[in-house]
């Protein structure tokens, strides 16, 4: 409590059109670049580890952003320590846990479940606004809704009784850490420059994920470098941890995180299409409604207020 009592701010008034635009752009980019990352966690479960997944993971994305990030962290090192309990907090959610859970779901659930069901860490990311005393407002919360209900269809499979898999459960954890996360960055202290904050969280992460990288090593083994493990790695470690990374924090800056987890909505869209051409998984019909329930809601909720013409 003592840390979130140190980086509690004032809501911020509502953006400009132009930094509207900017930030959900950057969400988009985000989602879209994200969604590959569950296709590549369920196309390695069976090479490589989910730890060490995580791990070389953000190995990558260290050296990827190093050119650029070294220097702005080490000029803000002063900033950085003042603020260390909100960085490590953030470190712990974002890149330690958060994407060790997706990768742990991908060993028994399809890469289109894993997206569907983190389309749900959007109404943390509005519930957490809401208690910070942003209005949302009837129409994103109608929207919200619709879109969630997709997600709640497709995890219950249209049953009373729903039965869900290992995976499936991981998942939900994860996109409670991705909620938690994207909400504690709106109380990003702003001396702290984006791409210092972004690497300093990247390198905190990656110790603390150490332990757990030197036992599943240990335990499991280590796992073939080939092309078809080290080109996911790669593009996990540099775009969909370096690039999106930095596109969702900037665009949560710009337009905050609920009105950016709307965009995130269409992460599942963009996962299932993915994940049944590159891994050929089934579309079927309870999908393919979950999919329109979640589009309409996206529509719903993201479409500008209309504001009253001055008399």
């Amino acid at each position: 409590m003592a840390v979130l009592d140190r980086i509690r701010t004032p809501v911020e008034p509502r953006r400009a059109v132009g930094g509207l635009g900017a930030g959900l752009a950057l969400a988009a980019l985000a989602t879209v670049v994200w969604s590959g990352s569950f296709v590549t966690s369920r196309a390695l479960h069976d090479s490589v580890p989910p730890v060490q997944h995580a791990f070389w993971r953000w190995i990558v994305a260290i050296v990827a952003l190093a050119p650029f990030g070294l220097r702005a962290a080490w000029r803000e090192r002063a900033l950085i320590r003042r603020h260390l309990g909100y960085v490590t907090l953030a470190s712990l959610l974002g890149v330690t846990v958060y994407n060790t859970l997706v990768n742990q779901a991908g060993l028994t659930t399809s890469a289109g479940n894993m997206g569907m069901i983190m389309a749900a860490s959007p109404v943390l990311m509005a519930l957490y606004e809401r208690l910070g005393g942003a209005r949302l407002g009837a129409r994103r919360v109608t929207g919200t809704l619709v879109a969630c209900a997709g997600v709640v269809l497709l995890v219950s499979k249209g049953s009373l009784s729903p039965r869900f898999a290992p995976g499936d459960l991981w998942v939900v954890a994860a996109a409670v850490c991705f909620g938690s996360y994207s909400a504690l960055l709106r109380r990003r202290p702003r001396e702290i420059g984006g791409v210092a904050f972004l690497f300093a969280t990247f390198v905190l992460g990656a110790l603390m994920l150490l332990p757990a990288y030197v036992v599943s090593v240990a335990v499991q083994g280590g796992f073939e470098v080939r092309p078809g493990t080290a080109g996911p790695l790669l593009y996990v470690g540099v775009v969909s941890s370096a690039l999106a990374f930095f596109a969702w924090n900037k665009a949560i800056a710009l337009i905050g995180a609920a009105r950016a987890g709307v965009v995130y909505y269409l992460q599942p869209v963009c996962v299932a299409l993915l994940s049944y051409a590159v891994l050929g998984e089934a579309m079927g019909r309870m999908r393919l409604v979950c999919m329109a329930l979640i589009l309409a809601g996206v529509v719903l909720a993201s479409a500008a207020r209309r504001t009253p013409k001055p008399r």
